[in-house]
């Protein structure tokens, strides 16, 4: 079997999002190309009108017009809206790439339950319909992943109204983190059905840790191991957490908010029973509270989600002539947990070469004494890459939390050779390229 001779991992400039294109070079025959995301949100100022077309059409020609496979970590806007049909429809220059693997999480396999616990189905095509109209059906069967967007769009004009409702109040810090976590997990369905698309014309894989992935067939001489999500078959604490706390696992954490906060809601207008302008000074402070106690209400919900979608993100680690290449998408520390207590995990990731950094810099996506500490910085060869944008996410609220965070990216640049898309020009179709050689 051949092995390939180099890897690429080009970087798109996308501001606050994911879109990796990783290429394995070979002595013969073509490079094969996996996508890994693509997505920005808020949109970054120059991919506004046709900036994610153009950009698509970059990785249409850097891959030669064919995608070997393609990988969408978790459902969140800033990782698959590049696959969107909607606006200058990127998403079809993307399929017309036709890749043959598409790799999802477990949680988006459309034929889950709304109470799923593990995947019901590792591919879209496993069923044959006799027609078109067969063939639609079949498509949107069980529809739980579909129809969960749905419940979560309708949230949409109460997350605006809230945000709104709490910047009025001046708690602008506040409307910000509801106006972007909670849209940043909602406007997807075209990208959604564009991915369910390509992957019936495909092969899909839903994954979980320790599934196949698929990849190998298409990736001559590289291995692939999917380290996370775990299922909730798998890890017995988040299997209680879902138990216990249903209404928080995101299949049903939409529905399950709109019956207590969906249109009609009148807590939704800020309380219109409190008379502000009459009441005395004493008592305006505590008035205002209540006017914006269903919005914080809200945003707790919408950070639950937030977090819990984060930790469906797809942990992949390729392996090609004893390099190695990691890539969290966002997992966040519970994702990590579980995979990191599986026996021989820690040595997989021993001498690691190449790090996507997790959550776009992010400090709990890239654990300290869990995975950074005790394995990543001990790599004596070491690449990290982060696809980021300073100003859109987190803030210094006594209790840091901006994104890129500063630590990690100070321990990143003196523990690795560091690049970031925050140097690369703001135009659509900018990318860098990092090199490792097999």
């Amino acid at each position: 079997m051949p092995t390939p001779t180099r890897i690429t991992l080009l970087a798109f400039q996308v501001g606050f999002g994911d879109c990796f294109l990783l290429r394995f070079e070979y002595s013969s025959g073509r490079p094969r190309h996996v996508l890994i995301d693509f997505g920005s949100f808020p949109k970054a100022s120059w991919l506004k009108k046709t900036g994610m077309r153009k950009v698509a059409e970059a990785i249409k020609q850097q891959c030669g017009g064919k995608l070997d496979a393609v990988v969408a970590t978790h459902r969140h806007a800033d990782h698959i809206n590049g696959f969107t049909t909607d606006e200058d429809d990127p998403g079809s220059v993307i399929a017309s790439c036709a890749p043959d693997v598409v790799v999802q999480p477990w949680t988006e396999d459309p034929d889950a339950k709304r109470n799923a616990n593990k995947p019901t189905a590792a591919f879209m095509n496993a069923f044959a319909p006799a027609n078109a109209a067969d063939a639609k059906r079949a498509f949107l069967r069980g529809q739980a992943f579909v129809e969960s967007l749905d419940d979560m769009r309708a949230l949409l004009p109460a997350l605006n109204r809230n945000a709104e409702l709490l910047r009025n109040a001046g708690y602008r810090d506040l409307a910000h983190q509801l106006a972007f976590q909670g849209q940043n997990g909602i406007t997807n369905r075209r990208a959604v059905e564009n991915l369910m698309e390509m992957g019936r014309q495909g092969v899909a894989r839903y994954v979980y840790h320790g599934a196949d992935s698929g990849l190998e067939a298409v990736l001559p001489g590289v291995t692939v191991t999917v380290l996370g999500p775990p299922t909730l078959q798998q890890t017995k604490t988040i299997k209680k957490y879902a138990e216990t706390s249903p209404d928080e696992y995101w299949l049903t954490m939409a529905r399950t908010t709109l019956r207590f906060y969906g249109e009609g809601t009148s807590s939704f207008d800020g309380g219109s029973g409190y008379a502000y302008d009459d009441a005395p000074a004493y008592a305006r402070w505590l008035i205002a509270r209540l006017r914006t106690l269903p919005a914080r209400q809200l945003l707790e919900i919408v950070r639950s989600m937030d977090r819990v979608l984060n930790n469906t993100s797809v942990v992949l680690l390729f392996e090609a002539g004893g390099r190695k290449l990691l890539f969290p998408g966002d997992a966040q520390l519970e994702n990590w947990s579980y995979a990191l207590e599986q026996p021989g995990v820690d040595d997989l990731l021993e001498d690691v070469n190449l790090y996507k950094v997790g959550h776009h810099g992010s400090l709990n996506a890239t654990p300290k004494t869990l995975l950074w500490e005790n394995i990543l910085s001990k790599s004596n060869d070491l690449a990290t890459v982060v696809s980021t944008l300073a100003g859109v996410h987190g803030g210094d609220h006594g209790n840091p939390t901006e994104v890129p965070r500063s630590t990690l990216v100070t321990a990143l640049e003196s523990h690795s050779r560091y690049t970031t898309t925050q140097s690369l020009p703001k135009t659509p179709g900018a990318f860098s390229e990092t090199r490792i050689d097999v």
